[in-house]
């Protein structure tokens, strides 16, 4: 999920979020990477008391300081400025729709075992994968481990990245990612760039969301959980989009998107 979604913390993590208003008394942010290696290794205390094991804090300490992910933060809100009409044409929407009118069908098998279990329709799976990567095309190439550890010492928005950034050390001791995983920019993984928190929380099977199946899947399992209707539109589940992502242009071009190909 592209990053400005992010303004809802995974509902899991509420209890470490006040250990993390703790810790940040402990752990001092830094508005550069001067402090940060220092900033590791009193975080590296408190991700081992909150259950990280030995390989997700070995790669805590290969973690560098992520200057692209800090640039990218800083400009993050003009990615989601003018109107939808704006914001669609900038992203592709005719492409997208095009191309997901064609993999709903060659994928008609897949679709419908996800909407089956999860009663979520293809239109919005198909138009949130090719809004976040071009349908597997680009997955990013940024440290993942880098840069979601980055965020969560960045002054800007730790209490929101912390949970995430231990979130992204289970995964390593999961075996879901390494710490050579790369990603997009702001530490999101996979087809439809998840958050690490929220692959803990809705990933399924093997939360590898590298495999298109899996991604879809858990995708589709965190629009459920946040609400979505089976057999209702796109536009009446407006809500549950906006779990995925909170920049209202973003939200309406995914429902027109979808709609759009699920008419067809």
């Amino acid at each position: 999920m592209a990053f400005f979604a992010k303004a809802k913390i995974f509902a899991a993590a509420a209890s470490m979020m006040l250990a993390a208003a703790t810790a940040a008394q402990a752990a001092q942010c830094g508005n550069n990477g001067a402090g940060f290696e220092a900033w590791k290794a009193e975080f590296a205390q408190e991700a081992k008391a909150n259950g990280v094991g030995s390989k997700g804090l070995a790669a805590l300490a290969s973690a560098t300081y992520a200057k692209r992910t800090i640039a990218a933060d800083r400009a993050v809100h003009k990615a989601f400025g003018g109107s939808v009409e704006a914001f669609m044409k900038r992203r592709g929407a005719s492409t997208i729709i095009s191309k997901g009118r064609s993999l709903k069908k060659s994928n008609a098998a897949l679709f419908d075992k996800i909407e089956r279990t999860y009663g979520v329709s293809p239109g919005v799976l198909l138009a949130i994968w090719g809004m976040e990567t071009g349908f597997g095309s680009f997955l990013g190439k940024q440290n993942t481990v880098s840069a979601i550890i980055t965020l969560a010492y960045d002054c800007r928005r730790p209490e929101f990245f912390y949970p995430h950034a231990v979130a992204a050390l289970k995964l390593v001791d999961r075996g879901a990612l390494s710490a050579s995983s790369v990603g997009a920019m702001h530490g999101e993984i996979g087809h439809t760039q998840f958050l690490p928190g929220n692959v803990l929380k809705y990933g399924v099977g093997n939360k590898n969301l590298r495999d298109k199946g899996t991604a879809l899947a858990s995708t589709a399992n965190f629009l459920r959980g946040h609400g979505w209707q089976a057999g209702a539109s796109s536009e009446a589940n407006m809500g549950a989009i906006a779990g995925w992502n909170s920049a209202s242009v973003y939200q309406q071009a995914i429902a027109r998107i979808a709609t759009a190909i699920d008419g067809d």
